[in-house]
């Protein structure tokens, strides 16, 4: 009787991956508020580019009109979707084509039940509901329909957070508009003193600043990078459904790897490893 062979285990580096910062938010937003800051000091200080109410009407402003416009819920989940940003969570597509390309053996040489008792050592949640499915005896086109339905809700839920943060960089120089209004108003009922006028219009283009610097560094790149994460984590699930559907269909181990890399950029490809013969 042949030996069953157990799926690759997760390795410890891509646990620890999991964790990291993403580098190239955190470089980003950082720089780009040190290249402001360091033209401010160049230009005769940080001082008058500091003030509260400005603040308090950008922000404050944006996350009202904000409020209006979603549901509450959704504008809550925007800080569980932020923090995900700013972690680094690469994906390791070689690692599951492995893993899929393992049970594809299992499967032609001990049948597909045989594989439901690897199904706790796959981490994926996607791939372990989609293999679940396959143990269950659930049709192939069932099975297609079922996952690609659950791929589009997904999109639509990335799609909330990359129109709340757009939304919110349309928002964020409006309202520096309207605090420049405020400010100007203000400024027009005190022109009797002309030395006041300087700093009052001063004082009035700050929230302009504010509103600008926020949209364009913080709010439309964010919207960006979820569209990007998006996209890259669709693309994943969709190789994983291909792999398993062919698992299903019995297909060489041979074959099933060799479409599943065509996912991967050419460089990651390598060459075929001896465990994807029949």
């Amino acid at each position: 009787m042949k030996t069953t062979e157990a799926l690759p285990p997760l390795s410890s580096s891509n646990k620890r991956l999991e964790t990291t910062m993403d580098k190239g938010t955190i470089i980003g937003m950082t720089s780009g508020l040190g290249l402001v800051a360091l033209t401010m000091v160049m230009g005769g200080g940080i001082a008058p580019f500091i003030d509260i109410p400005s603040l308090i009407m950008v922000l404050g402003g944006t996350i009202a009109a904000t409020l209006v416009n979603f549901q509450f819920q959704d504008v809550m989940g925007l800080m569980k979707v932020t923090r995900k940003l700013l972690k680094d969570a690469p994906m390791t597509p070689q690692k599951y084509i492995e893993q899929i390309v393992a049970i594809s053996k299992k499967a032609r040489t001990n049948g597909l039940l045989a594989i439901e008792e690897d199904l706790e050592s796959v981490d994926e949640d996607f791939m372990k509901v989609t293999l679940q499915h396959v143990v269950n005896g659930t049709e192939a086109e069932d099975l297609n329909n079922i996952m690609r339905a659950e791929l589009a809700i997904m999109a639509e839920r990335h799609k909330m957070g990359q129109k709340i943060y757009m939304a919110m960089a349309t928002y964020s120089p409006a309202f520096g508009m309207v605090g420049t209004l405020i400010g100007l108003i203000l400024m027009l009922q005190n022109l009797s003193d002309p030395s006041s006028v300087g700093p009052g219009m001063s004082m009035a283009m700050v929230t302009t600043f504010y509103g600008s610097l926020f949209a364009n560094l913080f709010f439309m790149p964010m919207a960006g990078k979820l569209k990007m994460r998006s996209a890259q984590e669709i693309q994943f699930k969709e190789m994983l459904l291909m792999g398993i559907l062919s698992v299903q269909a019995e297909e060489s181990p041979r074959v099933i790897q060799n479409k599943l890399q065509s996912f991967l950029p050419p460089l990651e490809r390598g060459v075929e490893s001896q465990s994807a013969e029949e």
